[in-house]
């Protein structure tokens, strides 16, 4: 199979893969078809690719009896992604099927009657949903015969590359923002794999690696996020997926998602439209709503101002992990959240930290700002009385909150430092009345 040379993409001839039922790659503005590659934009109007696929045909219920036969990770959707069918049996991190928590303390002080569900992917190997779009990239890269994996990233795609690398036998080489928090760091470095800072932001470290890309220093590398980008996106589909089968094969009423590129958001939309094609879930409406912060909020910007096209921002803001300011998918966010009456908001560095405290004081969840985010922006939603408290809502915790300690180190200190003796403890007023 030949691979064309399309905007940037790596030039390359390789045989024929198995992704399983991925058929083709399909551009998202034209619809124009080209061959499994590695190739992320589109040689006609340059615009981003996804896979396309053929789909399982027959009895839903004899699917759902498949899937749930499965193993306990994205792996038991594997008739449904671009991985081979053998893909449980090879060296890989198992990332998925995290907890879908029934939040009932939460829900009552946020006075939601209707089911209030926080799906926590702090639980997977990295503890973040990284690890779902590391995994279906990896299998990309190994049928595209890379030898080294990389990506450009806010901190947690940085930590999800270098372990899935290890794991797979791979080199790792990652660039990040050369300020990031230092949980992140250590965690990326650990692996053992190359961890290289750049001097500025995302953006900044994104551009380096599309240049990277065409130049003969980077032959032979896979990087997850640019020339593996239509793979690894359809990782964040699982999150759609076990969201269903663990509400009992039925679509969320609301959900609310953070946006960084904006792809997980955009693919958790795929995953749902899969889902209602497939007959696994029943045809209904549902809304997706997006959250940034307010440092870095693009596309809530243009959400408000009612335009589909996003301004670029500078970021500022704690929740670096969704600091991009110039996010790829951010007019596919636009057109999905006005399609199902969803909306995109945003929210202070301060509403964060309240956030991140609150979700960990009512249900023992300790999200990264991300999470914050996500539940800053569900609380002011349903205050503006634009989500629904009284139908079932689900809202996405992407990370771990040991990563970004910094948020809330300095409100989240002992209550109290006392001598070891029963006195000083009654005179520290601690004891119950």
């Amino acid at each position: 199979m030949a691979v064309q040379t399309v905007a940037g993409n790596t030039t390359s001839s390789a045989p024929a893969v198995d992704l399983g039922p991925a058929a083709a790659l399909s551009c998202r503005e034209c619809g124009e078809r080209f061959e499994l590659g590695p190739l992320f934009a589109c040689a006609s109007c340059f615009g981003p690719l996804e896979v396309a696929y053929d789909l399982p045909t027959g009895s839903p219920e004899e699917l759902r009896k498949r899937i749930e036969a499965g193993p306990d990770n994205i792996w038991r959707y594997a008739p449904l992604l671009p991985v081979p069918a053998d893909v449980a049996e090879k060296p890989n991190l198992n990332p998925g099927f995290t907890k879908l928590v029934k939040a009932d303390n939460l829900a009552r002080e946020l006075g939601v009657t209707g089911g209030l569900y926080v799906k926590d992917d702090s639980g997977n190997p990295t503890h973040s949903f990284k690890d779902r779009v590391v995994a279906i990239a990896v299998e990309a890269a190994r049928a595209f015969g890379f030898t080294t994996l990389s990506c450009s990233s806010t901190g947690n795609l940085a930590g999800a590359v270098g372990a899935a690398a290890a794991r797979a036998g791979l080199r790792s080489c990652v660039f990040i923002p050369h300020d990031l928090e230092q949980g992140k760091v250590v965690m990326a470095a650990v692996y053992g794999g190359e961890l290289v800072g750049i001097e500025g932001n995302y953006d900044d470290v994104n551009r380096f690696c599309s240049e990277l890309i065409g130049d003969p220093l980077g032959e032979g590398w896979g990087f997850v996020n640019v020339n593996l980008r239509p793979y690894y996106g359809e990782g964040s589909k699982t999150l759609a997926y076990e969201i269903c089968e663990q509400l009992g094969w039925r679509l969320p009423d609301q959900i609310v998602i953070p946006i960084a590129s904006g792809s997980q958001l955009t693919k958790i939309d795929k995953g749902f439209q899969e889902l209602i094609k497939l007959g696994l879930v029943e045809d209904r409406p549902y809304r997706i709503f997006g959250a940034q912060a307010e440092g870095c909020s693009p596309v809530s910007a243009a959400f408000k101002a009612g335009h589909d096209v996003v301004r670029p921002q500078k970021p500022n803001t704690i929740a670096k992990s969704l600091a991009i300011g110039n996010p790829a998918d951010g007019p596919y966010v636009l057109d999905i959240a006005r399609r199902t009456g969803g909306a995109v908001e945003d929210v202070t560095d301060e509403q964060v930290v309240d956030a991140i405290k609150q979700l960990a004081r009512t249900e023992g969840i300790f999200g990264e700002t991300a999470g914050g985010v996500t539940l800053g922006v569900t609380k002011k939603l349903i205050e503006a009385g634009v989500i629904d408290p009284a139908l079932t809502t689900v809202v996405l915790n992407t990370g771990d909150g040991l990563k970004t300690l910094d948020a809330v180190s300095a409100t989240s200190q002992a209550t109290a430092t006392i001598k070891p003796s029963l006195d000083a403890f009654r005179a520290a007023g601690l004891v119950a009345g």
